[in-house]
């Protein structure tokens, strides 16, 4: 099946998608400040520029949105059908970096926390926050 917008449209539509301050990542930093949670945006100092930084647990949260990073088994992460080699080859590339940054900051004794997108939507998203809230103060 060929793509639903020409070349033009569609490279238009995807150079709005942005790579911070993301709807999910602002739903969990809201939550995070309202329970009491001071951090840091996207350091720049750190391996993987981490979406959110919590020095006083010593606690990097990542913010993952399922398709840009590969979720598996996940219905939002979808092959797309066209330049599918392209495609593949930068999610492989990002969950490699990804991997890299965790390996990183775990060695320096960091604790990381993963949250993907599909986890905070509407029916899981009160469960994915408090567990959040449950690994923290662990």
């Amino acid at each position: 099946m060929a793509d639903v917008h020409n070349r033009k449209t569609r490279s238009y539509n995807m150079s709005r998608i942005r790579s911070g301050n993301t709807k999910p990542e602002m739903l969990v930093r809201k939550f995070l400040h309202a329970n009491g949670f001071r951090y840091k945006l996207h350091d720049k100092t750190l391996p993987g520029k981490p979406d959110i930084v919590l020095p006083k647990y010593k606690t990097i949260i990542f913010i993952h949105g399922c398709f840009w990073h590969g979720h598996a088994n996940c219905k939002y992460f979808k092959v797309p059908k066209t330049r599918t080699q392209w495609w593949l080859d930068k999610i492989n590339r990002n969950k490699a970096n990804d991997a890299k940054a965790v390996k990183v900051l775990r060695k320096d004794g960091w604790k990381i926390i993963t949250v993907w997108e599909c986890k905070l939507k509407p029916k899981n998203q009160k469960g994915t926050l408090l567990n959040l809230i449950k690994k923290l103060t662990v």
